[in-house]
């Protein structure tokens, strides 16, 4: 059975996936980044084999067929993530996460997990709003605004960037974006 290295407690996880095409559902990585109580950052990935794809997203992160040969499927995979994401609280940068994941569920017949989701982006407007319209709160203008350094489109870097993201808006903010007063996103549609 494939297990995690990750050992918590965990305050908050963040979540990031890549696709081997445009069907969001063609999962071929995913990374895990898990937030202690004192701030530090535990991380983890596996490849995924997506089935049948036409790899045309391999241009922007460099996984391809041969990376994933022997890897698990997405249905092995989610016991794994349910276990470590649990009950806790999960950032996505961007909607796209969450939604790959309901969309790989759809595919695969599973059920979607009924994670609390919460969004990294949201957190970076409210933290940085003067980057509207100066380079954006995407992760590479994150990257150069906060001096991140994590290789974009690698599942496990991106997932401990959104996390990175979520602990410097604290910091700069003195808000807890992962409490209470900020609420989880409202469920996602499956697009396969």
């Amino acid at each position: 059975m494939l297990r995690s290295p990750l050992h918590g407690p965990f305050r908050f996880m963040a979540l990031d996936v890549e696709t081997a095409d445009r069907r969001r559902g063609s999962i071929c990585q995913v990374g895990v980044a898990g937030v202690r109580n004192d701030g530090t950052l535990a991380t983890w990935s596996t490849y995924l084999d997506p089935g049948p794809s036409d790899w045309s997203c391999s241009f922007v992160h460099g996984i391809t067929a041969g990376t994933v040969r022997g890897a698990p499927r997405f249905d092995a995979v989610l016991p794994v993530l349910e276990a470590l994401i649990g009950t806790r609280l999960v950032f996505q940068h961007s909607s796209f996460d969450k939604a790959a994941i309901a969309a790989a569920c759809t595919v695969h017949g599973l059920d979607a997990p009924d994670w609390l989701w919460r969004d990294s982006l949201r957190v970076a407007r409210r933290a940085w709003p003067e980057l509207k319209g100066n380079g954006g709160h995407g992760l590479a203008s994150l990257k150069r605004h906060l001096g991140l350094n994590f290789r974009h489109h690698d599942g496990e870097e991106d997932a401990r960037a959104a996390a990175e993201i979520v602990l410097r808006a604290e910091q700069a903010t003195g808000l807890d974006f992962a409490g209470a007063e900020f609420p989880p996103l409202a469920p996602a549609a499956a697009t396969v």
